[in-house]
């Protein structure tokens, strides 16, 4: 508990500095604390600093840490890629799906939405890294996504995400960050709202600042290491 109220002050206090390095206001970006891998035990030693909010890949591990801590309030957030035969967990127990990418998984996820009478918040995940293995829709194509999704009112789109190319290169890191928001400035110009840009992680998220992220995932810098590279 004590190694996580400190990780967490200096994210916070590191996340502040960034914000003010980039002529920002810090409470302008929010910190969305990656819990992915760790047990119910970890996600309650944060609720007991107050946050609530916790990104997760896999519905798997939403499913198990939201029967370990029934009666809390939590909010989950899937960010890893979702697969459409699990629509019906994320409609049940969801907050949030940041990693909205295709016409299909809008499809399945509106149909469950109906059936437990919820309505879900979403970020469209747009691919701006080189990477093959990086997920995400075609920058090109979000326009007429953003389109075909007025068809889902169930899903209310907040904005957008994306993963950065995993470089140490920062001016390439960068250039994702600034194409997700040249994207989200495009398509407000044509009448979307799109406040929300979540972007940057625990290695590149001063850079995702200020380039203009709304919110960064961080992950290893709350809670500590993993075993593999993670948020």
């Amino acid at each position: 508990m004590s190694d996580i109220a400190a990780n967490w002050a200096a994210v916070r206090r590191r996340v502040d500095a960034a914000c003010r390095e980039a002529g920002r206001n810090p409470a302008e970006v929010s910190v969305l604390p990656v819990s992915k891998t760790f047990g119910a035990d970890v996600v309650r030693a944060a609720l007991g600093l107050g946050l609530y909010r916790f990104g997760e890949n896999k519905v798997q591990e939403i499913r198990e840490k939201a029967a370990a801590l029934a009666g809390e309030t939590i909010d989950w957030v899937v960010i890893g890629h979702l697969q459409t035969n699990k629509a019906r967990d994320v409609a049940r127990l969801a907050s949030e799906v940041q990693s909205l990418d295709r016409l299909e998984l809008a499809e399945a996820l509106q149909h469950r939405l109906d059936v437990e009478n919820r309505s879900l918040d979403v970020l469209v995940q747009v691919k701006t890294a080189r990477e093959e293995t990086k997920q995400g829709l075609p920058a090109d194509a979000l326009p007429d996504f953003l389109q075909q999704l007025r068809a889902f009112p169930r899903l209310r789109v907040k904005g957008l995400m994306t993963l950065a190319t995993l470089s140490e290169d920062t001016g390439e890191v960068r250039a994702c960050f600034r194409q997700l928001r040249e994207w989200r400035d495009r398509c407000a110009a044509e009448g979307y709202e799109l406040p929300k840009l979540s972007m940057g992680m625990s290695g590149d998220f001063p850079l995702a600042i200020a380039e203009g992220a709304t919110e960064v995932r961080i992950g290893t810098a709350i809670f500590g290491s993993r075993s593999y590279a993670s948020a």
